[in-house]
C-alpha cells in the first residue's frame, strides 16, 4: 500500500512539473517573463502556501522546531539553497534557452548519478533491473535530443548545459532530503526550502520588480497554475513519495515529467516531433511501467537504508 502510495505520488507530481514547464515557456515567450523574477515568486509563494497547510492540517510546531537544532537547520539550508534553488533555477533556464521537453527530459540524468552515488557509497548494488530501466532512460534521451542523427544535437547548447545542471541538482535534491524527512514533515522541509531559495535570489531579483499592469489575465492564470501545480504539489508529491519509494526510484519513476512535458509542448504549443523522439519517449513510458512492477525493486523499497547518514552528499 505504501509503495503503491508513492508510485501514485511520484507521478502525479512529476506530470504537473513536466505540464508547468511547458506553461513557463509560453510565459518566457508570449509574455516575457523574467526567469529571476520567475523563479523568485513562485518559491516564496509556494513555500509560503506549504507552510500554511503544515500550520493548520498537521503538527504546526515543527514549523519553528526545525530551526531550534543547529544541525538540522545548517543542512535545511544547504538543501534550499543547493538543492531547491538549483533545481529550479536550472530547469527554467533550460527551458527559456530549449523547451519544456529537453529540460525536463536532460534532468533526468539524475537517476544515472544517483545510481553511480549509490554504488560508490556502497549503499546498493548493480542489479540488471537497472541496467536495463538506466538503459531506457539513456536510448529515450539520445533519441529525444537527437532525433536519430548522431553527427548533430536539435536543441541549443544552453539548453543542454543547463539541463545537465539540472539533474546534477535534482540528484543532490533527491538525496539530500532523505535524512531530513526522517525527523519533519515533508511539507515543513519543502515548503522552508522553497523560502530560503526564494529569499535568496530575491536578492538578484525582487519579487515587487515587476510591471503586474501589463500582464493580462491569461498571463496570471498561467502563472498560477505554475505556482500552484507546476511548483507547490510537485515539489510536496515528489518529495513525500521518497518516505515510502528509494530515491533512485523516486527518480526513475519521476521519469513521467519529460513525457508530460513533450506532449503538451507538441499538442499545446505546436511544436512537432520526429519519428526518433516518440522512439525515446516509448522509451521513458518502457522504463516507468518496468520498474513500477518490479518484484525485486518494490521488495528493496519496502526497508529503509542501512546508514541514512551516508545519503548525504557531503
Amino acid at each position: 500500500m505504501n509503495r503503491s502510495k508513492g508510485i501514485f505520488l511520484v507521478m502525479t507530481g512529476a506530470a504537473f512539473w513536466g505540464i508547468g514547464g511547458t506553461v513557463s515557456k509560453k510565459l518566457f515567450q508570449q509574455f516575457e517573463i523574467d526567469i529571476d523574477w520567475l523563479v523568485t515568486i513562485r518559491l516564496l509563494i509556494a513555500g509560503f502556501l506549504l507552510l500554511t497547510v503544515q500550520f493548520f492540517g498537521k503538527d504546526r510546531s515543527q514549523i519553528l522546531e526545525v530551526w531550534k537544532n543547529r544541525k538540522i537547520a545548517i543542512h535545511l539550508i544547504i538543501f534550499g539553497l543547493l538543492g531547491m534553488l538549483a533545481v529550479q533555477y536550472t530547469y527554467m533556464a533550460s527551458i527559456k534557452h530549449g523547451n519544456a521537453a529537453v529540460a525536463t527530459l536532460l534532468q533526468y540524468l539524475a537517476p544515472v548519478m544517483i545510481i553511480v552515488y549509490l554504488i560508490f557509497r556502497k549503499q546498493t548494488v548493480l542489479t540488471r533491473s537497472d541496467v536495463l530501466t538506466v538503459s531506457l532512460a539513456l536510448i529515450g534521451c539520445f533519441f529525444l535530443l537527437t532525433n536519430g542523427s548522431i553527427s548533430q544535437l536539435s536543441v541549443p547548447t544552453l539548453a543542454i548545459v543547463w539541463g545537465v545542471l539540472s539533474g546534477v541538482a535534482l540528484a543532490f535534491y533527491t538525496l539530500y532530503a532523505v535524512p531530513l524527512l526522517k525527523q519533519y514533515d515533508s511539507l515543513v522541509i519543502v515548503g522552508w526550502a522553497m523560502l530560503i531559495g526564494g529569499l535568496a535570489l530575491s536578492f538578484i531579483h525582487a519579487p515587487w520588480q515587476m510591471d503586474f499592469k501589463s500582464l493580462s489575465l491569461e498571463a496570471y492564470f498561467y502563472l498560477i497554475f505554475v505556482i500552484i501545480f507546476g511548483t507547490m504539489i510537485a515539489f510536496w508529491f515528489y518529495i513525500e513519495s521518497l518516505q515510502s519509494l528509494q530515491p533512485k526510484d523516486s527518480s526513475l519513476l519521476g521519469s513521467i515529467e519529460p513525457l508530460a512535458a513533450v506532449l503538451t509542448t507538441v499538442f499545446w504549443l505546436k511544436e512537432p516531433l520526429g519519428l526518433f523522439q516518440w522512439v525515446g519517449t516509448a522509451c521513458i513510458i518502457g522504463m516507468i511501467l518496468l520498474l513500477a512492477l518490479n518484484k525485486e525493486s518494490s521488495s528493496r523499497t519496502s526497508q529503509p537504508p542501512k546508514n541514512e547518514e551516508s545519503l548525504k552528499v557531503r
